[in-house]
């Protein structure tokens, strides 16, 4: 059974390969959609040193139109890897400067640490739990980067 098993180790990562990047082309384009139908990040925006300036300029509706398309779009980016493995490393890279963003704002929303208990952060459900998920994500982002850049390596005979 072990043999076999261990025998599957190459089937099985091509499968987590193909979930973890389609995973995260179905994430970035379901939260992007989601910008259109609610603001969810307004709150995260309002108090971010980065990014607090864009409702100085724009209203919220607009800043969560233009977060939703920016994401949208670099989720198709992304799965045009099979087609153009370069157009989808710019998709990989603009995913992790989103998520440099949001990973951001566990450091400067109030409310992400709910408690201190023995020493321990206990991070809220809203928003703390819901922005540590970036961190798988970015590192998702980051080996969709890096994979889409080997391919165009490879391509081009390099």
């Amino acid at each position: 059974m072990a043999v076999s098993l261990e025998r599957s180790g190459g089937r099985i990562s091509a499968a987590g390969r193909l979930v973890s990047r389609y995973g995260l082309v179905v994430v970035l384009a379901w939260i992007g959609a989601g910008k259109y139908v609610k603001m969810d990040s307004r709150t995260l925006i309002e108090h971010s040193p980065l990014l607090s300036w864009l409702y100085d300029l724009f209203s919220y509706a607009m800043v969560a139109n233009a977060l939703g398309t920016v994401e949208i779009v670099t989720a198709a980016l992304i799965a045009l890897h099979p087609l153009w493995p370069r157009v989808s490393a710019v998709g990989s890279a603009i995913a992790v400067v989103l998520f440099l963003g949001t990973l951001s704002f566990l450091f400067t929303t109030p409310g992400v640490i709910y408690a201190v208990v023995k020493g321990l952060p206990v991070l809220s459900g809203q928003p703390g739990q819901f922005l540590l998920k970036d961190l798988v994500l970015i590192g998702v982002a980051l080996w969709t980067l890096g994979e889409s850049l080997e391919s165009a390596r490879l391509r081009n005979g390099r």
